[in-house]
């Protein structure tokens, strides 16, 4: 499969390095990476690893996890389909049976079916957002939410002592057939998967705003398109050009609704139809762009703001209806902006900080569910992941974009636009600015640099940065709170490998290396009385990292 290319790499000693230095890292977000030749790349053999890891897990469980099976999905890249039922068929030989869409279909979509079918895990295979050169293996438990620590640390063990990864067997898909122990699905799940969406309606007023939609080549399209038909929005445009399931994602750079070029189709679509609102979902449809109208030109919503705006909503008309539980919370990470707190506070609803990953958020749903300790009501994280339903426990682009449409309708009818009613909120709140700074650092060196980045500013004694007193540092690593007067306070959170500063100002910053990309992230959030305020204290803080970093 990769013969060609290991003949490429020959005597260079550093990119052969890059290819077999580690094997792919696999974790509670399962594992991603560059396709490819070699064990530090995603290829038949490494799925095939991972599957025997989850093979024997299961195994583990006895015979009822066995039956209960596993549920399997994939994207629209790159060998999806194909690694799909290699997983299949290295569960096959275990005995183990397998549900697995004989299409794409949605990350969240396969959330929701683990749970419908009670299968004992599920499988997705994507790498999110991320580009056509990579692809992956993400791991669900039977709660429909990602692995838990323990789960994944399991799975990794059994992965650990496979001796050969060359001699794991895996049944044919002709064989896979003939067993028994695979059975395709897909038209009954999606009409349960849409009946859930339906109950996710708030209002039932005019659904007349013209939309523009692209599911950027991914596997968005057919839950999306028909949730906002059977919602009543009719005069929904598809760009059909990027409606074609495409691994090369050939019409954008990147397949990633947080980049303003992924919407340059959808603009020029909207323009041409006069469309209100453009709706975009990355390849597994787990997240969701936005772009408004303002005036002559169409503005996108960073995931701050649109998680922001459909708070609100969701709380006001839920308090109209009289349907807003007195225990009800808010879920949203450590990184994601403060505005959604005050929202929240103004509707006497509690915010509960969670770790970076939808998975923590999942984890609070459940212990809801067991304990009655509060109602919940809308999760949200920076990076355009939000969730409405908890019929899924994951990020859900489908449903959110089924709410933002009715969401923009019902304000439509009040000769509001979304920017409108963003901006009432800033006047209420205050006026809240967020940046995502990015440092990538590829291959094994890339690594160590990570480490020492983070190392650096864990042993650094900042009194100010940018000329603002920091108050408190953060430092889940270790578990501890620092305060500026010396005391030093127990987080409730886990630990992991992140900082957070606080200073006085009510701006923070918050430092940690991604989990599914070879990159260290910088948060930036700051809360001023104006947009100009707020765009200089950021840009202070921003020079003040980079000088640092680089």
């Amino acid at each position: 499969m990769y013969q060609d290319e290991l003949l490429e790499i020959g005597d260079n000693k550093q990119t052969m390095e890059d290819h077999f230095y580690q094997l792919v890292p696999f974790g509670t977000g399962g594992m991603r990476g560059k396709l490819g030749a070699g064990t530090n790349r995603i290829n038949i053999h490494t799925i095939r690893l991972v599957a025997e890891g989850l093979a024997r897990q299961i195994e583990s469980q006895g015979e009822v996890a066995k039956i209960s099976g596993v549920v399997i999905a994939y994207d629209t890249r790159h060998f999806s389909q194909e690694f799909a039922y290699e997983t299949a068929g290295v569960l096959a030989v275990y005995g183990i049976r397998s549900y697995v869409f004989s299409e794409s279909r949605p990350t969240p979509e396969l959330s929701f079916a683990i749970r419908y079918l009670a299968a004992y895990a599920g499988v997705v295979i994507t790498a999110s957002h991320n580009p056509k050169e990579y692809n992956g293996f993400k791991v669900y438990g039977q709660d429909g939410a990602q692995l838990t620590p323990q789960f994944a640390d399991e799975v990794s063990e059994h992965m650990k002592s496979v001796e050969d990864i060359f001699k794991i067997h895996s049944l044919t898909k002709d064989e896979l057939f003939t067993s028994g122990y695979c059975i395709e699905i897909l038209e009954k799940l999606d009409d349960a998967y849409n009946s859930a969406l339906k109950t996710l309606v708030h209002v039932n007023g005019k659904k007349d705003i013209n939309i523009v939609y692209t599911p950027l080549h991914g596997a968005g399209l057919v839950p999306t398109k028909r949730a906002l038909k059977d919602a009543g929005f009719t005069n929904v445009h598809i760009v059909n050009e990027q409606a074609i399931q495409d691994g090369d994602f050939s019409t954008v750079l990147y397949p990633n609704p947080e980049e303003t070029l992924a919407f340059e189709m959808g603009i020029d679509l909207g323009k041409k139809v006069g469309a209100e609102l453009i709706l975009a979902t990355d390849p597994d449809a787990d997240r969701l762009g936005v772009a408004i109208l303002n005036g002559d030109y169409y503005q996108l919503l960073t995931g701050n703001q649109l998680g922001a705006l459909l708070l609100n909503y969701i709380l006001s008309t839920k308090q109209q209806a009289g349907t807003l539980p007195l225990n009800g919370a808010m879920l949203k990470t450590i990184v994601t902006s403060e505005l959604g707190t005050a929202i929240a506070d103004s509707f006497n609803i509690q915010t509960i900080n969670t770790l970076t990953g939808f998975k923590y958020i999942a984890e609070k749903i459940a212990e809801f569910e067991t304990t009655s300790e509060h109602s919940f009501l809308f999760g949200y994280e920076e990076s355009y992941g939000y969730l409405a339903g908890n019929f899924v426990r994951d990020k859900d682009a489908v449903q959110i974009a089924l709410l933002t449409a009715e969401m923009a309708s019902y304000y439509k009818e009040q000769n509001l636009s979304l920017l409108d009613v963003l901006n009432s909120l800033y006047q209420q709140h205050g006026y809240y600015q967020e940046k995502l700074l990015s440092f990538t650092y590829e291959g094994m060196e890339g690594q160590k640099r990570i480490i020492n980045i983070m190392e650096h500013f864990r042993n650094k004694k900042s009194v100010e940065i940018a000329g603002i007193k920091v108050i408190a540092k953060e430092d889940y690593k270790v578990g501890f709170t620092y305060l500026a007067n010396g005391e030093k306070q127990k987080l409730t959170l886990p630990k992991t490998d992140v900082l957070k500063y606080r200073l006085k100002d009510d701006s923070w910053i918050c430092i940690r290396p991604s989990g599914t990309e070879p990159k260290c992230k910088v948060y930036i959030g700051v809360k001023k009385e104006s947009k100009a305020e707020a765009d200089e204290t950021v840009a202070n803080i921003e020079e003040f990292i980079r000088e640092l970093i680089l």
